[in-house]
């Protein structure tokens, strides 16, 4: 496949189909219906929130240059009401009233002036009044309580991908890089927050006041930031530059961790990037709630991010938490670069901004904190896009996005998990040094400009890594999962021989495609060997190895491919399982796991090498391992005799890892061991093992004296098993609640019980004014993770009050989803029917990736269950 150009990666972002269009100042091509007849070349913004009324009130003035003779200008607007329009020639003359003409299908605004515009500079002024949203979305209120109990209300912005047309009138796409000013009327005693620090303030009458914020460099519109509210702050000095964190009052002391994460990351890019951090302030905001969509956003200079994944709170924050606050910190900082600095052209390259800082956040926490296991995460996050990437509903890493659902749809699996992969992968092939060096030329030649894709292959092969860009190209503009067959090996002077064969794995049309292809960097040893490494070049490559033992393919596991090896084979590699390393153990075991869920292979060879996870396995490879080991005992549902063997393995692995590392954490304990204890009392628990059941029990007669690192998973256990009265207990610790985190954890926990009427009560609770608008949703996934078929028939019965508790963003996704777990297929006919009656044909993308799965799996499950059963049966712990 080849490369589409500059001029045709850009099209204006509707909410039906859109034409190409060309990037800024390359106005010769097409005319779309965001047609490029002017450039915005400055904002200035000011809003006046009223957020009692959920309603503002803005005003802006657009510098622009008009570059074709035109009577009309039309711009982004989405739920705005237009007032006064005018418009001025730059330098002086009459200024001329326009009349706006809004069209909410498109969310444009179409400004016609009395007298044709002459090509040259204009500013351009408008008079508007929005709405504020009660989702994350927009302009949008989140509401909390105070330190003493009483309520309040802060205000937020999410833009990306297309929201910034909601708060202010504008050219609403990436390439439109302008500066922007802005300033708000806000409560004298509220603080405001901006991408730059505050420039001046004014005091106003009625006990409000203006803030005017610093003029922001060139930046795209969905980067756009303002918060006003009931805040905290905590800051300090890092290389030169002011980083906060931000969070609602009383919270400043749950912000530690994430501000001593904050200052790290920044000196580490700096070095990194080559290019300095180029903002006077890195601020990050703490909004309470959640959303469906997104849990923090890289707005420049002022990081937004839900309080439950910054905020280290003693009561409930779990150890593999406080990595996620870590993590989380290192992914939108990495943005500040790769996003902010420099930005795609346009949203079919979301990746440069997503798969990088998947990556650059994996990388970061691998250099702080090794002893977290993040090479065996980056595994992990190669397995859930293969996982994707295996269906026939999947897409190219670099996919065609022309409607506004399209760009919502594009935030999935692919473009985060599989974009981080394929760049380890290339990193790998080019080499860390190599590699940092292109990346460096990248962000330095493309500063505050737009990219696509082949910009970064440029830089990075310009740095020393030749053949870089085919690798590239086949791994991002066509989709899919290379599968790497194995032939015979054999062992002559020491070396091992064997003729890979190239073919392309699939879950759902195994034998029914034919085959793309793909230069595959391929790493290989024998077990104990050097490791060897080729790119494979047309269907059958010849593979050398030097050793004589075991061959293992994909060492290291930075190739993004699957590996099928003869019988013979994946049996010397099952007994020789320990001996590998914990990166390489992962990769095998979800491997072989996934070719026998597929029918390439017979599946009691996966059972014989999760039998083979040894007892003292590395604390990941560990809790793969027990996944696996669940997800037997889930495809047994209903059948009690069968899911009875499958306990009695989980218990004879599990219960002796848990005994030596004990119910509770220890002083000075490996952080793997913080990690893998909740894990391991989750399944145990759900599985009846006594005295996990029993301890469950005992600590929830008094709940506060749960260690806060294990109250949700001990909460877990307990609601799984509720009865009515556990519930009931359950539903006041949630209603009397202080921390929002705290709060928000035990409403979702009501959601996780096996009880089908209680679980109805959790349904029902969501649609009621208590839990809150943003924590509802929350409960109604929870519901679905037990009983899918329930929560889908409720949201569907009540479409209109579930779709009000969802970002407008999210909303497909979360439908889908609540099925995704579903069993039956009258599961698929209902999401089909939905899709049908109520969803574009190019916007089906998240459902029919989750009716595909339900069909996959409901076939698979029928082969698998009596090889299952027939291995239990002769494996009996």
């Amino acid at each position: 496949m080849r490369t589409l150009p500059l001029l045709l990666l850009s099209a204006s972002l509707l909410p039906g189909a859109a034409l190409a269009q060309p990037a800024q100042d390359r106005i010769e091509s097409s005319v779309t219906q965001l047609p490029r007849t002017a450039i915005p070349r400055h904002y200035s913004v000011e809003v006046t929130p009223d957020a009692a009324n959920l309603r503002f009130a803005g005003k802006v003035a657009i510098d622009l240059d008009v570059v074709k003779p035109t009577n009309s200008l039309t711009l982004n607007a989405k739920d705005l009401k237009l007032g006064a329009v005018s418009i001025q020639r730059a330098g002086g003359g009459a200024a001329q009233r326009g009349r706006a003409v809004v069209s909410k299908a498109n969310e444009t605004a179409t400004l016609t002036f009395p007298a044709r515009l002459q090509a040259g500079r204009y500013r351009l002024s408008i008079a508007y009044d929005g709405v504020i949203n009660e989702q994350a979305t927009g302009l949008f209120a989140l509401d909390s309580k105070a330190p003493d109990g009483s309520p309040r209300r802060s205000l937020f912005t999410q833009f990306e991908a297309s929201d910034a047309r909601a708060f202010v009138p504008s050219w609403d796409e990436p390439d439109y890089k302008t500066p922007w000013d802005l300033s708000a009327v806000v409560p004298a005693n509220q603080m405001a927050i901006g991408n730059m620090p505050v420039a001046k303030t004014a005091a106003l009458p009625g006990g409000k006041k203006r803030v005017t914020f610093g003029t922001t460099p060139l930046m795209s519109s969905y980067l756009l930031f303002f918060a006003s509210g009931d805040f905290g702050r905590i800051s300090k000095t890092v290389d030169n530059t002011e980083v906060a964190i931000t969070v609602g009052r009383g919270n400043e002391a749950k912000a530690r961790t994430a501000l001593d994460a904050e200052g790290q990351v920044l000196t580490y890019y700096n070095q990194y990037f080559g290019t300095r951090y180029p903002l006077p302030k890195l601020e990050n905001v703490a909004g309470p709630g959640q959303s469906q969509f997104f849990g923090a956003m890289e707005n420049w200079g002022a990081i937004f991010t839900f309080e439950r994944i910054l905020l280290d709170d003693p009561a409930i924050t779990t150890e593999a938490e406080r990595h996620d606050i870590f993590g989380v910190q290192a992914h939108e900082m990495a943005h500040q670069w790769f996003g902010d600095l420099v930005t795609m052209a346009w949203w079919d390259d979301l990746w440069l901004n997503e798969g990088f800082a998947s990556w650059m956040a994996n990388k970061t926490e691998q250099h702080f904190h090794p002893e977290w296991g993040g090479d065996v995460d980056h595994v992990a996050s190669r397995e859930a896009a293969l996982s994707i990437d295996a269906l026939s509903t999947t897409h190219p890493i670099v996919q065609q996005v022309r409607t506004v659902e399209q760009a919502n749809q594009a935030f999935d699996t692919i473009t985060y998990q599989k974009g981080e992969s394929v760049i380890a992968m290339l990193e790998g092939f080019a080499g860390p040094d190599v590699w940092q060096r292109g990346i460096q030329a990248y962000v330095a030649k493309h500063k505050y400009g737009n990219t696509v894709s082949d910009d970064l292959w440029s830089a990075v092969e310009g740095a020393g890594a030749r053949g870089l860009t085919r690798i590239a190209h086949d791994f991002t503009l066509q989709p899919g999962i290379p599968l790497i067959r194995v032939g015979p090996a054999t062992c002559a002077g020491g070396t091992v021989r064997a003729t890979l064969t190239q073919d392309q794995y699939s879950e759902d049309k195994q034998g029914k495609l034919t085959p793309l292809s793909w230069h595959v960097p391929v790493r290989a040893m024998t077990v104990g060997g050097t490791p060897t490494a080729l790119v494979t070049e047309g269907r059958t490559t010849t593979l050398s190895a030097p050793g004589c033992g075991p061959l293992l393919l994909n060492a290291g596991q930075t190739g993004y491919y699957r590996t099928l090896y003869q019988p013979n084979q994946l049996a010397e590699l099952t007994r020789a399982f320990a001996s590998l390393g914990p990166v390489d153990q992962y990769g095998l075991l979800n491997d072989t796991s996934a070719l026998s869920r597929s029918g390439y292979q017979a599946y009691a060879p996966a059972l014989d090498m999760l039998a083979a996870v040894p007892g003292n396995a590395h604390p990941k490879v560990a809790a793969s391992a027990l996944g696996k080991w669940s997800g037997l005992y889930g495809l047994f549902s209903g059948d009690a005799a069968s899911q009875a063997l499958v306990a009695a393995q989980i218990e004879a692995r599990f219960k002796p890892m848990l005994d030596r590392m004990g119910l509770a954490p220890r002083e000075g304990e490996p952080v793997m061991d913080a990690t893998l204890r909740p894990q391991l009392i989750s399944v145990l628990g759900e599985v009846g093992d006594p005295a996990v059941r029993a301890e469950a029990r005992r600590l929830f007669a008094a709940p506060a004296a749960i260690p806060g690192s294990l109250k949700s998973t001990w909460l877990g256990v307990v609601a799984y098993d509720a009865d009515e009265a556990t519930w009931e207990k359950l539903h006041q610790l949630a209603q009397t609640a202080t921390g929002s985190v705290e709060r928000t954890t035990y409403y979702e926990l009501l959601g996780r019980t096996k009880n089908e009427s209680l679980a109805r009560r959790a349904l029902d609770l969501a649609l009621t004014p208590e839990p809150g608008k943003t924590v509802s949703s929350g409960i109604i996934s929870a519901v679905a993770a037990e009983h899918p078929e329930m929560a889908l028939d409720f949201a569907l019965a009540h479409l209109a009050q579930v779709r009000s508790l969802v970002d407008s963003s999210g909303w497909s996704r979360f439908l889908a989803q609540l099925g995704a777990g579903s069993g039956k297929p009258e599961t698929i006919a209902k999401l089909d029917a939905y899709a049908r009656a109520n969803v574009a044909a190019s916007d089906r993308k998240p459902i029919t990736q989750v009716t595909t799965r339900i069909a996959t799996r409901l076939s698979e499950n029928g082969r698998l269950k009596p090889a299952a059963l027939a291995w239990l049966r002769t494996h009996k712990a």
